[in-house]
C-alpha cells in the first residue's frame, strides 16, 4: 500500500470518544459515523480533510473503549492510514480488523507539522516527508495483513475465503 496525503496532527491519549463521540453510537452506518469523525478533538476536521489524508497521533492513540466504531469512522471518512507514537492495543487490533492501516513512528510525530504531505509505503516500511527530504522507517505490514487490509478487514477477508 502506498498512501500520499496531508497530515492532520492530534496529541496524546486521543480516546475513542474523541474519534467518534458516544452520542453517535446509535448507528453503525459507516457514512454516518464518518460525518462525525474526530468531532470532539477538532469540530471542523471533517470539513477540512480530504480523502487520502493521514492522521498523525501522539502516545496511546485510540485509548478508551473497545468500540469498533472508531476505526470504522476514520476509514469511512477517507483517511488512508493513521500513524502514531503508540496505539492502545484494542484500537490496534480493531483497526486491522476493520481494514484501516496503522503504523507506529515516534520520530515522525516530532518532525512533522500539520498540513505537510507525506508518502507512506507499507511494503518497504518507509514514510517520506518530501518537504524536508527526510525518510522514516516503520515496520512493514506483513503480507497476510496487507491482504486483510486489501480485502476491507477481517470479516470481508474471511468471506472471500
Amino acid at each position: 500500500m502506498i498512501a500520499k496525503g496531508k497530515v492532520w496532527k492530534f496529541g496524546n491519549n486521543i480516546d475513542t470518544d474523541a474519534i467518534i463521540p458516544a452520542r453517535y453510537l446509535t448507528t453503525s452506518d459507516p457514512q454516518e459515523l464518518a460525518c462525525h469523525c474526530m468531532e470532539d478533538a477538532d469540530p471542523k476536521f471533517i470539513t477540512k480533510m480530504k480523502t487520502g489524508d493521514i492522521i498523525a497521533g501522539g502516545e496511546n492513540f485510540g485509548c478508551g473503549s473497545s468500540r469498533e466504531h472508531a476505526p470504522i469512522a476514520i476509514k469511512a471518512a477517507g483517511i488512508s492510514c493513521v500513524i502514531a507514537k503508540s496505539f492502545a492495543r484494542i484500537f490496534y487490533r480493531n483497526a486491522f480488523n476493520m481494514g484501516l492501516p496503522i503504523f507506529e513512528s515516534r520520530e515522525l510525530f516530532e518532525a512533522i507539522k500539520e498540513g505537510e504531505e507525506i508518502i507512506v509505503d507499507s511494503v518497504s516500511g518507509t514514510i517520506t516527508l518530501a518537504s524536508k527530504n527526510k525518510t522514516f522507517n516503520i515496520n512493514p505490514i506483513p503480507p497476510f495483513m496487507e491482504q486483510l487490509i486489501a480485502d476491507g478487514g477481517l470479516m470481508k477477508h474471511i468471506a472471500r475465503k
